[in-house]
C-alpha cells in the first residue's frame, strides 16, 4: 500500500550562500527548505496551507499545486551523497509518499488521499536549488539522469490531509506514460517527434509542458 509518510511546507527565506569567486557573501532566496508537520492540514487547488514558492513563476499554480517524492528514493540519496541524516522533504517536496516512484505513477493518474483527490500532471524539473541546497553542483543533473525526480499533482477535491494517510488509485487513464517515461521523452523530445507529440496531447499534462513540447520545431 502506499502512504503519505510525512508532510513539509515552507516560506520564502533568505540564506547566506558563499559560493561565488569572488569570495563576497550574497544571500540567495527559496523555500526549498520545508519543515515537516504532522496535520491535519488544508490542501487547496493552489497549495498546501502555510506553503509557498520563491518563484511564482516556475512552480506553484493549479497544474503544481502540491509536489510528491518517493521516500523509497532517500535510502539511495543518503548513501550516495553520504548524507545519512537528509530528511524527508531533502528534494523540496510538499508530499513524501512511501510505495510509489516515477516508474508507478502516469500522467493523468487520480488518487485519493483521505477527502483529497489528486491528479499527476508533470514530472518535477529539478533545478539548481537542489543542489545548492546540498552543496552538491551537480545533483539537479544527477537527478535528470537517475529519473529521482519526484512528480507535480492537481488537487481535484479539496480538503484536509495527514501524515501516514494511505492513497488509493482511483482512475489511470495513460497507463503507459509512467512519469518515468514523459521525463524520458521530454529531456528527449526533439530526438522523439512523434512521442513527444502524442505526450503533449495529453490532456491531463501540465499546460507548461504541453507549451514546451508544441514550442520544438522539427
Amino acid at each position: 500500500m502506499s502512504t503519505i509518510v510525512s508532510i513539509q511546507i515552507g516560506q520564502p527565506t533568505d540564506y547566506l550562500h558563499e559560493g561565488h569567486l569572488d569570495g563576497n557573501q550574497r544571500t540567495w532566496t527559496t523555500a526549498f527548505f520545508k519543515r515537516p508537520i504532522a496535520g491535519p492540514v488544508w490542501v487547496s487547488r493552489t497549495n498546501i496551507a502555510g506553503d509557498r514558492q520563491a518563484d511564482a513563476v516556475n512552480h506553484g499554480g493549479p497544474d503544481k499545486a502540491v509536489l510528491a517524492y518517493s521516500a523509497d528514493h532517500y535510502p539511495f540519496w543518503r548513501g550516495h551523497l553520504n548524507l545519512p541524516e537528509m530528511p524527508p522533504g531533502g528534494f523540496g517536496e510538499n508530499l513524501t509518499i512511501a510505495g510509489l516512484d516515477e516508474t508507478s505513477v502516469c500522467i493523468g493518474d487520480t488518487w485519493r488521499a483521505g477527502p483529497v483527490v489528486f491528479q499527476a500532471s508533470q514530472p518535477r524539473q529539478p533545478c539548481w536549488k537542489m543542489s545548492r541546497r546540498w552543496h552538491v553542483a551537480d545533483l539537479a543533473k544527477q537527478v535528470i539522469q537517475n529519473g529521482k525526480s519526484g512528480w507535480y499533482l492537481r488537487v481535484l477535491t479539496e480538503g484536509e490531509l495527514a501524515a501516514d494517510t494511505p492513497l488509493e488509485l482511483m482512475e489511470r487513464p495513460h497507463p503507459a506514460w509512467t512519469v518515468s517515461q514523459a521525463s524520458a521523452i521530454f529531456y528527449r523530445r526533439k530526438d522523439h517527434p512523434a512521442a513527444a507529440a502524442e505526450l503533449a496531447a495529453l490532456p491531463e499534462l501540465s499546460t507548461a509542458w504541453r507549451e514546451a513540447l508544441q514550442s520544438v520545431r522539427w
